[in-house]
């Protein structure tokens, strides 16, 4: 049975750095990674600066707590924190296994609503099941099917990609939770016991009764990706958007490499700006060179002709 407790920050600011299983060292590091969405909190509707940020343009990266709600199931935490950052509100979950282990998600509004069903779905799949069998793990009945997966469902949201699978093992049987970013993106984890799927439906349900499924941000459509290809170099340009807003990411693929990097919507005039100068003062040397070698030119030409 899991154990469920919650909090709002509505009374101002209180100390949330108690949390079990969050050290000094993992908030100062989420402090570092606003990138990440992983800012240090700000309770009670303040606002709290990583120190970074182009402070000329006016940005101050920021992070609220708004409300926390807490699961103890088996041998597990899990903390379902709503945040709000500069781009809209999101949901943080984490997972803290007995031996220490932090895994984690994160989730628009939208998605923890979408979640929310597939919970109902699953919780009722489960319910359905015959009773797990615990002994003779090495029997053909008790092996599970496809390699353990009972039942999977797909969610997707921009660049993410979260993949639900019910699965069986011969301790019990589990809701694996996986997050992607992108192709070549590392896959983050969440384990729930089948047991404790119901709590973790009422806990989404409770948040977005709360603060709804809108996730805010930009609303139009996107720029459709382009590439341009230069020897034997590809170069993509694809517009995304994610909890933290609307970003370009631009790759370069090789035969034998890929690499790319992430630029901030806010930052694309910037770019635009230095290019088109790198662009211009080349333009302008090129002429300089071809005048004055064509200068050169006529002045040989008259000299040999005299």
């Amino acid at each position: 049975m899991a154990e469920t407790s919650n909090k709002a920050y509505k009374d101002g600011p209180t100390n949330n750095n108690a949390k079990e299983g969050r050290t000094g060292l993992e908030q100062g590091m989420q402090g570092l990674h606003m990138g990440d969405a992983k800012s240090s909190s700000g309770v009670g509707g303040s606002v709290v600066g990583s120190g970074r940020g182009n402070f000329k343009d006016g940005y101050v990266p920021y992070e609220k707590d708004l409300m926390t709600k807490t699961l103890h199931i088996q041998s597990k935490r899990y903390y379902l924190d709503v945040k709000e950052n500069r781009r809209g509100k999101f949901v943080k979950v984490a997972e803290i296994a007995a031996d220490g282990r932090r895994d984690q998600i994160f989730l628009a509004l939208s998605t923890a609503a979408e979640f929310r069903d597939h919970l109902t779905t699953f919780s009722n799949y489960y319910s359905s099941l015959p009773a797990h069998n615990t002994e003779g793990k090495d029997t053909k009945s008790s092996s599970p099917p496809d390699d353990g997966k009972l039942m999977s469902e797909i969610m997707i949201k921009d660049n993410r990609r979260y993949y639900l699978d019910l699965k069986e093992n011969y301790r019990g049987r589990f809701l694996r939770v996986s997050q992607t970013m992108g192709k070549d993106s590392y896959r983050n984890y969440l384990a729930i016991p089948a047991q404790g799927m119901i709590e973790f439906r009422n806990a989404l349900s409770d948040i977005v009764d709360e603060f709804g499924c809108e996730d805010g941000g930009f609303q139009g459509d996107l720029p459709a990706s382009q590439h341009v290809r230069v020897g034997q170099k590809t170069f993509h340009f694809d517009a995304g958007q994610n909890v933290r807003g609307i970003y370009l990411k631009i790759s370069e693929v090789q035969p034998t490499f890929r690499t790319a990097i992430t630029i901030p919507e806010k930052s694309w005039s910037r770019f635009r700006d230095i290019i088109d100068d790198f662009v211009e003062k080349l333009e302008a040397e090129t002429e300089r060179i071809e005048t004055e070698r064509s200068e050169g030119d006529e002045t040989n030409s008259r000299n040999g002709s005299s």
